[in-house]
């Protein structure tokens, strides 16, 4: 798994956040700031999101992102399958193992095994959390650490 599943996240909750407090759309240049990265990172995963349903985006001087349903209805695994799917979790050989050795004549389908509930485990896992439990959480933390960091 590459970044960009942790910079969707990023992204929905940003979305989530600005959604609760009313606010006009954001950015996709604020979001590159906030994560760090190029403003068109940003708008590759915003079309991700938005062909999976999970933003709008709105042209024009007071254009920006918005989350396209309500955060308790938008789980992590709709996050994750939105910009990583087709993108396989594990490395497989990159050529046939020889099928004249014991083992690599039969650890590819082992390791498939191994791997189809290793990603099944994480799918159930995000499926568990939606973007709205995610946003409450990270505002949780986030007024703990400033109160943390005022009592010192």
């Amino acid at each position: 798994m590459n970044s960009r599943f942790t910079m969707a996240a990023h992204i929905v909750a940003m979305l989530a956040k600005e959604c609760d407090q009313a606010r006009e759309p954001i950015t996709s240049e604020t979001m590159a700031r906030s994560i760090q990265t190029n403003p068109v990172v940003v708008r590759r995963l915003l079309g991700d999101l938005g062909r999976a349903g999970l933003v709008e985006t709105k042209r024009g001087a007071r254009g920006g992102v918005k989350l396209a349903r309500r955060p308790e209805t938008i789980t992590l695994r709709d996050v994750y399958e939105a910009v990583e799917e087709g993108v396989e979790l594990f490395g497989r050989h990159p050529t046939e193992p020889s099928a004249e050795c014991v083992v690599g004549a039969c650890v590819a389908d082992y390791l498939e095994g191994v791997f189809g509930r290793a990603e099944a485990a994480l799918k159930k896992s995000l499926e568990e959390t939606t973007v709205a439990q995610m946003s409450a959480a990270l505002m949780t933390r986030f007024r703990e650490t400033e109160g943390a960091g005022q009592a010192s």
